[in-house]
């Protein structure tokens, strides 16, 4: 199955379509493929993001997914660049991204009912920028250690599920 996302123009840009194959791996989830993003389209996805994540769609600033294990809400917003690092960014663009997470941040808190969205860009694995947002509660499976290298059990989201947070996602700049 193919379906289009449509994405905003950047600055400068026209606005074009984001191109997705969808269909679910071995374990029955939409996970995406190296082949996902198609040629004409953003700058590709590193393969580590593609392992872990399903694409929901996109924002303003860039492609927002949702992290494979269920145990923790995580999405992370992959902004439109070349730059390694969120503070290298121009300044209109930082805010565009800055904008979007909070955006996500909101939808997070109010979708799972959060005490906490821990919110990073570390690019030591992946050097393509990513910005992570975790959602947390005092009574989640890692609290109050980090979720990255304490999230030991997973649990897949079914996939409609993935379907309507990713409706919702595009919802937030509808």
């Amino acid at each position: 199955m193919v379906r289009v996302v449509r994405e905003h123009a950047s600055s400068g840009g026209a606005a074009r379509a984001l191109l997705v194959k969808s269909r679910p791996d071995v374990r029955g989830r939409g996970r995406m493929r190296k082949t996902d993003v198609m040629p004409g389209s953003r700058q590709a996805m590193h393969p580590q993001l593609i392992a872990d994540c399903h694409l929901l769609g996109a924002s303003p600033s860039g492609r927002v997914l949702l992290h494979a294990n269920a145990q923790l809400p995580w999405l992370i917003l992959v902004p439109d660049t070349e730059a390694a690092d969120l503070l290298q960014l121009p300044r209109a663009q930082r805010i565009r991204v800055l904008d979007d997470c909070e955006r996500l941040d909101l939808y997070l808190r109010t979708r799972w009912v959060l005490d906490k969205v821990n919110f990073a860009a570390i690019g030591n694995l992946v050097p393509q920028l990513h910005l992570h947002l975790v959602g947390r509660r005092r009574d989640d499976c890692c609290w109050p250690l980090p979720a990255w290298g304490h999230l030991q059990q997973q649990s897949a989201y079914p996939a409609a599920e993935v379907e309507v947070i990713g409706r919702e996602i595009s919802a937030l700049w509808n």
